[in-house]
């Protein structure tokens, strides 16, 4: 299926019936991330929508930098609940799709069910986290720079991206990213969304979060403190719970599943 998002094509998939959840992945990964939760909240009784966002997968890869900013991201999650029939759905983000479901739950909160954040939490704790959560984000600053950043990455048979990412599926998301040309498209979150100059300055102020939300953390997270998630109820005016699951890195759908889709299940109504 594929919606259109102000000219933007977001494909996605939707399996089972029931009451309606998003995936929303983040870098460098696509729909596919999701393999592992897909069949489980399916049979728990729930309709799993699952979109490619935009720069990945089958979806369209705008080339300007701008193209990737979050009111554009949250319009495709919009766009995406439009074109399935769903006035409202949970919606689950991990990484940039983390990002982009805080925002969503702000800039669209009649959209949003409930709230479930992966490793990334509230923008506004992210920044209140101070030098110990810059210090693992050194990359960000990397990833301004286009060209530079893309050699990084992937020269010599992509090993820094290898070393860096730790990525469980390293493989597979290598040959997606070369396939579908979606490297810069991927960076380009981090060039919208994060420039230098964010890092200093008075955080945004956003209206609270109303939807029930839960943040998930894992112990092993090389990029994200736990300050960042625990900070985030603060800004969380509905009912907040926060879970750690020990032993795993970023990618805790692929490394715990289990763990991860039995505290999706309890979270979410179906």
């Amino acid at each position: 299926m594929r919606a259109d998002s102000s000219g933007v094509g977001i494909e996605y998939e939707a399996t089972g019936e029931g009451r309606p959840v998003i995936l929303l992945h983040g870098f460098p990964d696509s729909g596919r991330l999701w393999r592992h939760q897909v069949p489980a909240l399916a049979e728990a009784g729930l309709r799993v929508i699952v979109p490619d966002m935009r720069g990945y997968g089958r979806s369209d890869k705008p080339e300007d930098v701008d193209a990737y900013a979050m009111h554009h991201l949250v319009a495709d999650v919009v766009a995406v609940l439009d074109d399935a029939g769903v006035s409202a759905a949970h919606v689950v983000g991990h990484d940039w799709g983390a990002a982009v479901a805080w925002a969503a739950a702000v800039r669209a909160a009649d959209r949003v069910d409930h709230l479930v954040a992966l490793s990334v939490g509230h923008p506004a704790a992210f920044r209140a986290a101070g030098l110990p959560q810059y210090a693992r984000s050194w990359y960000m600053l990397l990833f301004q720079f286009q060209g530079v950043a893309e050699t990084f990455l992937t020269a010599n048979d992509w090993v820094g991206f290898r070393r860096w990412s730790g990525h469980p599926d390293a493989d597979a998301v290598v040959a997606d990213l070369k396939a579908g040309d979606s490297l810069t498209a991927g960076l380009n979150y981090y060039r919208a969304n994060v420039p230098p100059e964010s890092f200093l300055g008075e955080p945004l102020e956003l209206p609270p979060v109303n939807a029930p939300t839960m943040g998930v953390w894992s112990s092993k997270d090389s990029a994200l403190t736990e300050t960042q998630m625990k900070g985030s109820e603060e800004y969380v005016a509905g009912p907040w719970r926060y879970e750690r699951i020990e032993g795993v890195g970023h990618w805790m759908q692929l490394e715990a599943p289990d763990e991860v889709n039995r505290l999706l299940m309890d979270f979410l109504p179906a």
